[in-house]
């Protein structure tokens, strides 16, 4: 799709070179450096980390859902907390007081769900690693967790990048809470759809994206 829209700005095609996003080689990167230097993560955060359970984690900040959908979004995960005490729920809250305000009104007293303070990258990468599904509204998330394996619910109705969702790595919930429960349970009871999207390739890279910049750049 990027190739094809700089094509419609009338860019060469011999001037085009996708090398995927840099932002996946990051990614990666942080990932293998959290797996030998937990000196990086929180130790509440590991403390959360049951190995037992299964983690369903969670964040959720656009602005268009405040009001009446992080309510919704609220209530179908309480819903899901509650009908499924094995799983944890964890959830980074945005400090902005529109989410704070219906997160902590509806899912602070829930025992399996664990509602912190937002995290620094490397914290969130190892959480991203750990988690078996994310439930987001953030664009960098749809990016980033299919190189990890991790099937994305987004909470919106539209998405700026729709390659995950056309690859399958992501699936549009909306703020609908029958939806949202919907697609959770399904991919928390259905083993061979969950396995069928945490196969499916990153769209948006594989890791080597600077590797590939950098040959371009030396050899023209």
């Amino acid at each position: 799709m990027a190739r094809q829209n700089l094509l419609k700005e009338n860019i060469a095609d011999k001037n085009i070179f996708v090398t995927g996003n840099t932002v996946i080689d990051a990614l990666l990167w942080m990932r293998d450096r959290v797996q030998h230097q937990r000196d990086l993560l929180d130790k509440n955060i590991q403390t959360l980390i049951d190995a037992k359970n299964p983690i369903i984690l969670i964040t959720g900040h656009r602005r268009e859902s405040f009001g009446e959908g992080f309510q919704r979004i609220c209530r179908a995960l309480k819903t899901l907390a509650l009908k499924y005490p094995q799983w944890q729920f964890i959830y980074p809250v945005h400090l902005n007081p529109n989410v704070q305000k219906p997160v902590r009104a509806i899912l602070s007293d829930l025992p399996n769900f664990h509602l912190t303070k937002p995290l620094d990258y490397a914290p969130f990468v190892y959480l991203m690693d750990r988690a078996t599904l994310i439930i987001t509204d953030s664009g960098g998330i749809q990016e980033e967790a299919p190189s990890l394996g991790k099937p994305v619910l987004v909470t919106r109705e539209v998405t700026e990048r729709p390659e995950g969702v056309d690859a399958g790595a992501v699936i549009l919930v909306g703020t609908n809470e029958a939806r949202i429960i919907s697609e959770t349970e399904s991919l928390m009871l259905d083993h061979d759809l969950y396995a069928k999207m945490a196969r499916i390739q990153n769209p948006y890279g594989d890791g080597l994206a600077a590797k590939r910049i950098m040959e371009i750049i030396l050899n023209r």
